[in-house]
C-alpha cells in the first residue's frame, strides 16, 4: 500500500507522523511524508521520503505578527481575532500548501491519505484521486462527545450547558473550521478545473456522506474512550518515535544534570509570545524562589536570556525521551507532543498554556492527579510558578501517579495499533 502522510505545524505535529511513517514502512508499505521544507533533514534522517511544503506557516509563526497573535490567543475571542488579523497572510499560504500537497499526491500515487487537521484540503485531494482519506488527530476535537468539552473551547459554557453543550461545542468548531478554512481549497479546485466541492465533504464525512476514519493519537489510559463515540473513531495510544542511539545529550548538559539534584525542564516548544526575555526572567526567578535547578530550552524562541545564573542551564533543544527521565518535573505549554513526552518519562508536569487545546491537556493532567492546576500564560508570575514547581517536585502522590501512568503508556504500542487499524480501514474501503 502506498500511503501519503500530510502534516503541518510544530515539532509536536511532525514527530507523531514520522513515528507513524516508520511503523507503516516497517509493515511493508511505501510511505511519503508531506511537511514543510525546513524539516527535510529531520524526516529523511528517519529514512522516510519527504514531500516539501511551503515554509510560510513556519515563518509567520516566528514573525512579529505571529508572536503577537500567539500572545492574544488565550481565549476563543482572541483566537478568532488573531485568525481575522492574519487571514490576508494565511490565505495565500494555505493555497500554496494545497498545491504542494497535490504535487506530493501526484508524485506518490497513494492508495490512502492520512492527514493532520490543519490540512483542510486533504479530503479534496483524496476525492480527486478516488481514494479514501483518514483524519489523524493529535487532539480529540472533531468527533462530538458528551465526555469532555471540545478542547479548543473555554470551560465556562460547559459548566452551564453540560453534556448537550459539550456536544454542541464540537459542531460549532467544525462549522467554523469549514467556514474560515476552505476558501483556498475552493480556489485550488477551480485552478485544477474540478467541479465545486461536494457539499457532503466536511471534517467527518466524504463526498458520499460516509464517515471518514478518525484516528486519534492519544492514550485511553489518560482519556478513556467515550461511550458515545462511533466505531470509526479510535484512539490507539501515543505515537512515539523509536529511541535513537545517535542522539546523545551534550556533555555540558550531562555535567550540569549530574552536578546536583535533578533539575526541572522548562520549554515551551514552538510557542513564542511577544516577550521571550520577560518569560525567561519569570522562569528563572521562579526556580530561585522554589530552590530548584532548571534546564531551559529555547525551542523556537519562546525563552531568551543572556543572563544565565548558576542554577540554570540553557539549551536550544534536546531529545525529550533522553532528557525528561533525568528531570524532576517538566514545565511546558501543554502541547499534545510535549504532554505525551512528559507522561512517558514518568514526570509530573506544570502546564502553562498559551492557547488552543493546551488548556485542555493541562486540565486533564491536573484532574488525573498528574500535575498541579495549569497556569495560563496571561496569569503566569514567578510566585505562582514557584508554588506549582514545589508541588510538582515534592508531592509524593503526584510523583507516584506519574510513575504509574508512564508504566501503562510504555506498555502500549500506539503506532502498531494505528498501522493495524489503517490496514483494516483501507481494505474495507475497496
Amino acid at each position: 500500500m502506498r500511503v501519503l502522510l500530510l502534516t503541518l505545524g510544530s515539532r509536536g505535529d511532525i514527530e507523531p507522523f514520522i513515528a507513524l511513517g516508520i511503523g507503516l514502512r516497517a509493515a511493508g508499505h511505501e510511505v511519503t511524508l508531506g511537511a514543510t521544507r525546513h524539516l527535510a533533514d529531520v524526516i529523511e534522517g528517519h529514512g522516510l521520503r519527504h514531500a516539501p511544503m511551503d515554509d510560510g506557516f513556519f515563518e509567520l509563526l516566528h514573525s512579529r505578527a505571529g508572536r503577537e497573535g500567539v500572545q492574544r490567543s488565550g481565549s476563543i475571542t482572541g483566537m478568532l481575532s488573531t485568525t481575522l488579523r492574519l487571514a490576508r497572510q494565511l490565505g495565500p499560504m494555505q493555497l500554496q500548501i494545497q498545491r504542494d500537497c497535490w504535487a506530493a499526491a501526484q508524485a506518490s500515487r497513494p492508495h490512502l491519505i492520512v492527514h493532520h487537521l490543519k490540512l483542510m484540503g486533504a479530503p479534496d485531494l483524496a476525492h480527486a484521486l478516488g481514494i479514501p482519506a483518514v483524519l489523524a488527530l493529535l487532539v480529540p476535537m472533531v468527533q462530538p462527545t458528551a465526555a469532555w468539552p471540545c478542547p479548543v473551547l473555554p470551560r465556562g459554557p460547559d459548566r452551564l450547558a453540560g453534556a448537550v453543550g459539550r456536544r454542541a461545542g464540537y459542531h460549532v468548531v467544525n462549522a467554523l473550521a469549514n467556514r474560515f478554512g476552505l476558501g483556498p481549497v475552493r480556489r485550488w479546485r477551480r485552478e485544477q478545473g474540478l467541479a465545486p466541492r461536494p457539499p457532503a465533504i466536511d471534517l467527518r464525512h466524504d463526498a458520499a456522506r460516509r464517515p471518514v476514519g478518525l484516528l486519534h493519537a492519544h492514550s485511553e489510559s489518560l482519556l478513556p474512550r467515550p461511550a458515545d463515540w462511533p466505531p470509526h473513531a479510535v484512539a490507539t495510544g501515543f505515537w512515539r518515535l523509536p529511541a535513537r542511539a545517535d542522539s546523545p545529550l551534550p556533555p555540558t548538559l550531562l555535567a550540569f544534570i549530574e552536578a546536583g539534584p535533578p533539575p526541572v525542564y522548562v520549554g515551551f516548544g514552538s510557542m513564542a509570545g511577544r516577550d521571550p526575555s520577560g518569560l525567561a526572567r519569570t522562569v528563572i526567578d521562579a526556580l530561585a524562589q522554589a530552590g530548584l535547578r532548571g534546564v531551559l530550552a529555547r525551542g523556537w524562541g519562546g525563552l531568551e536570556t543572556t543572563a544565565v545564573p548558576a542554577h540554570v542551564h540553557l539549551i536550544d533543544e534536546a531529545p525529550h525521551d533522553r532528557l525528561l527521565p533525568l528531570m524532576a518535573a517538566a514545565v511546558h505549554h501543554g502541547g499534545a507532543g510535549t504532554t505525551a513526552a512528559a507522561l512517558l518519562a514518568g514526570r509530573p508536569s506544570v502546564v502553562c498554556p498559551f492557547f488552543g487545546d493546551q488548556s485542555f491537556w493541562g486540565r486533564q493532567l491536573h484532574e488525573a492527579g498528574l500535575a498541579p492546576a495549569p497556569i495560563p500564560q496571561q496569569r503566569l508570575t514567578a510566585a505562582r510558578l514557584a508554588a506549582a514547581l514545589q508541588e510538582a517536585v515534592r508531592s509524593e502522590p503526584l510523583r507516584r501517579a506519574a510513575t504509574v501512568m508512564a508504566g501503562r503508556l510504555r506498555a502500549e504500542d500506539g503506532v502498531g495499533r494505528a498501522v493495524d487499524w489503517l490496514q483494516r480501514w483501507q481494505a474495507g474501503q475497496r
